[in-house]
């Protein structure tokens, strides 16, 4: 099938979905063809580095995502990713060594990073990134970003708290170096009316995120709303207000299934969502058109997948999507 003909179908597939029954009838088609390509294309090798660290809900829907849209475009798919960003430069050079047809990488650490991404697009590899690294990845020669800006993404935590009346928040930083995590504490304090303290934890240590958390919350009664950055830290949050006494809120960046479910009980006072799974897949989507057809979303400059600020009231949509992993 040609890029053409391909396009033809894909309109045929979203005018489909305006009918009374398209969104019925696509979602059946999804279960029918899975596992099958939609496409004759070349079957290209894409790659995809990140920094997750082992156990992260959120890097597994990013991945599911890719894996669906590589399916789809007869991709081969490979994933690496380590939260040390050497090793994660690394596994970007062994990508290279297998001379993949396209590599998607997060900078969650640029500085570490920026060698050996131009290493890539010197060696005719096209790059996108997805995540984090919004402000270097033009600079270091990828395509496009893919992600939420997370300035905006922190202005708009701020405002959301000034609109609850909150007056003192804690910004839970879980992997120092982060030049992301860095940037939403700092869109927060720009809106915020009230302080704004910061909490550096190890991430990778729940228990120590629990105790750290609960000994702040129990010397400082002002704060009155804890921000986690990342979605599996927000039930940890919420057990450490529990154990100090506290009336914090708990709100969070990111979402998971356990996220949806705090938005629904109230123990989450709201999560601000920038699409996971849509990163994956637009990301993978993205390496597809361009390798096929030539084609760059948003012109090659960042094509954003949040901030949405999600409450208890959006929580009952959200819940057949958290289950099956892809919100």
């Amino acid at each position: 099938m040609t890029a053409a003909a391909m396009a033809a179908v894909i309109a045929a597939t979203l005018a489909a979905g305006c009918s009374s029954t398209g969104g019925k009838r696509a979602e059946e088609e999804r279960e029918q063809s899975k596992g099958q390509s939609a496409v004759d294309t070349p079957r290209w090798k894409i790659a995809m580095v990140t920094h997750s660290g082992e156990g992260d809900t959120y890097w597994d829907i990013v991945q599911s995502g890719a894996e669906q849209a590589a399916v789809k475009d007869n991709i081969e798919f490979l994933y690496g990713h380590d939260k040390e960003a050497g090793r994660q430069a690394q596994l970007v050079q062994s990508m290279i060594d297998k001379k993949v047809d396209g590599l998607i990488v997060t900078l969650a650490k640029p500085e570490a990073m920026e060698k050996v991404v131009k290493k890539a697009v010197k060696a005719g590899i096209p790059v996108v990134t997805i995540n984090s690294g919004q402000d270097q990845s033009k600079a270091f020669g990828a395509l496009s970003h893919i992600g939420q800006d997370e300035n905006i993404a922190g202005e708009a935590v701020g405002t959301e708290l000034n609109e609850r009346g909150r007056k003192k928040a804690l910004c839970v930083l879980h992997e120092q170096g982060n030049v992301g995590h860095e940037q939403r504490c700092a869109g927060i304090e720009k809106t915020f009316k009230g302080k704004v303290d910061k909490l550096y934890v190890e991430g990778t240590n729940m228990p120590d995120v629990d105790s750290s958390l609960t000994a702040k919350l129990q010397t400082d009664k002002k704060i009155d709303a804890v921000v986690t950055l990342g979605a599996p830290f927000a039930a940890t949050a919420v057990k450490a207000v529990d154990q100090a006494g506290s009336d914090a809120e708990v709100d969070t960046f990111d979402l998971d299934a356990k996220v949806a479910a705090g938005l629904e009980d109230g123990s989450v006072g709201f999560a601000v969502d920038q699409q996971p799974y849509l990163q994956g897949y637009e990301a993978v989507d993205l390496m597809w058109l361009y390798r096929s057809n030539g084609n760059m979303l948003g012109g090659g400059q960042p094509v954003l997948t949040g901030p949405q600020i999600l409450t208890k009231k959006d929580a009952p949509a959200l819940k057949k999507y958290t289950e099956r992993g892809t919100r």
